[in-house]
C-alpha cells in the first residue's frame, strides 16, 4: 500500500470525492496526503483587490486546499498543503515522477479556472504518463468509494500491462484480506470471423482460462487467499463495469495498455472508458518501459 498519497485538487466534486477516498485509505494506513492546487498559468488570473494586485487562481487554490485540509484535519491524517502555478497535467506529471508518492487520487471530472471543468481531462493525461499508480474516483449517484477493500476486480488479457497491474493488485487485497476477481472478456468481433468461427471461439475460451488460471497462481503467490475467475463475452467496457457489480468490487486495478487485434483480447484502449462508467475507484498502472 502507498504511504504517501498525491492529492490534486480543484474543489469539484469529483477531486472531493477522490479526496475523501484517499483520506479513508490514509485514516486507515496511517498515511500522510499531499494536498496539490494548481493554478493554471494558460488562464487569465490576474485581477485587482482594492488597490493591491492579485492572482485571483492562486488566491481560490488556497481556499480550496485548506478546505481539503479542513477535511483531513476532522480524519486525523497527516497532510502537506500546496498551491503552484503552471499546466495542470505537467505539474501533476512532474510531481508523480520519482520515490516521493507511491499513488495519486483524482476525480474523473472537474473544473478550470473560476468555473470551466478541467481536471477530467488533466486525470487522462495523468493517467497515461504517471511513474505511480493512479487511483480515479468519479462522483455520481451510481458510484460508490469504501474501504478497506474486500473485493479487488482485475481484468486481464495476460500481457505485460496487465500482469504489472495484477501484481499491484494481489499485493492491495492481501493487505486488506480481499477476494481478486480475475476477468477476461472476450470479444467475438464477428464481423471478421468465418464460418470456422465457432471452433475458433472454443479454442479463444481455452486460451483465455489458461491466461486466468496463470493469473490466480500469481495473485496466490503474492498472498491473495481467495481468487475467482470468470470468462466474459461481449463489449469490454461493458463486461468490467457489470463483473463490478456482480462481484461487489470495490476496486478495480486495469493496465492502461494490453492485447488488441484478432488474438480476441481487448483491454487497454478501453481503461479510460471504464474510468469513466465504473460504480467503483479505478486504480490505473503503467509499466516502466512505457513511461517517457
Amino acid at each position: 500500500m502507498a504511504s504517501r498519497i498525491l492529492v490534486p485538487t480543484d474543489g469539484s466534486d469529483a477531486a472531493t470525492a477522490a479526496l475523501e477516498h484517499a483520506l479513508d485509505i490514509a485514516a486507515d494506513r496511517e498515511l500522510t496526503v499531499h494536498l496539490l492546487t494548481v493554478a493554471d498559468t494558460n488562464q487569465p488570473s490576474i485581477t485587482r483587490l482594492g488597490t493591491e494586485v492579485v492572482d485571483a487562481l492562486e488566491l481560490e487554490g488556497s481556499e480550496i486546499v485548506s478546505d481539503a485540509a479542513e477535511r483531513a484535519d476532522e480524519r486525523g491524517v497527516s497532510y502537506v498543503k500546496d498551491v503552484t502555478q503552471g499546466d495542470p497535467r505537467d505539474v501533476i506529471v512532474e510531481y508523480a515522477t520519482g520515490d516521493e508518492f507511491d499513488r495519486v487520487a483524482m476525480g474523473t471530472h472537474g473544473r478550470r479556472g473560476l468555473g470551466e471543468y478541467v481536471l477530467g481531462n488533466v486525470t487522462d493525461h495523468v493517467v497515461n504518463r504517471s511513474d505511480v499508480p493512479v487511483l480515479t474516483v468519479r462522483a455520481a449517484e451510481d458510484a460508490r468509494a469504501t474501504y478497506p477493500y474486500e473485493n479487488v476486480l482485475v481484468p486481464t488479457d495476460g500481457s505485460d500491462h496487465a500482469t504489472a497491474a495484477l501484481e499491484e493488485a494481489a499485493s492491495i487485497a492481501a493487505d486488506c484480506g480481499a477476494t481478486v476477481h480475475l476477468l477476461s472478456v472476450v470479444d467475438e468481433l464477428p464481423e471478421v470471423l468465418d464460418t470456422g468461427s465457432a471452433a475458433l471461439s472454443a479454442g479463444v475460451e481455452e486460451n483465455v482460462q489458461a491466461v486466468l488460471d496463470e493469473a490466480a497462481a500469481t495473485a496466490r503467490e503474492a498472498g491473495v487467499d481467495d481468487v475467482t475467475t470468470t470468462i466474459a463475452s461481449g463489449s469490454v467496457a461493458r463486461e468490467i463495469t457489470a463483473a463490478a457489480d456482480s462481484t461487489a468490487a470495490d476496486l478495480i486495478v486495469m493496465g492502461t495498455h494490453g492485447h488488441t487485434g484478432l488474438d480476441r483480447h481487448l483491454l487497454g484502449s478501453f481503461t479510460e472508458r471504464v474510468m469513466r462508467t465504473s460504480p467503483v475507484p479505478v486504480l490505473t498502472t503503467r509499466l516502466a518501459a512505457d513511461r517517457d
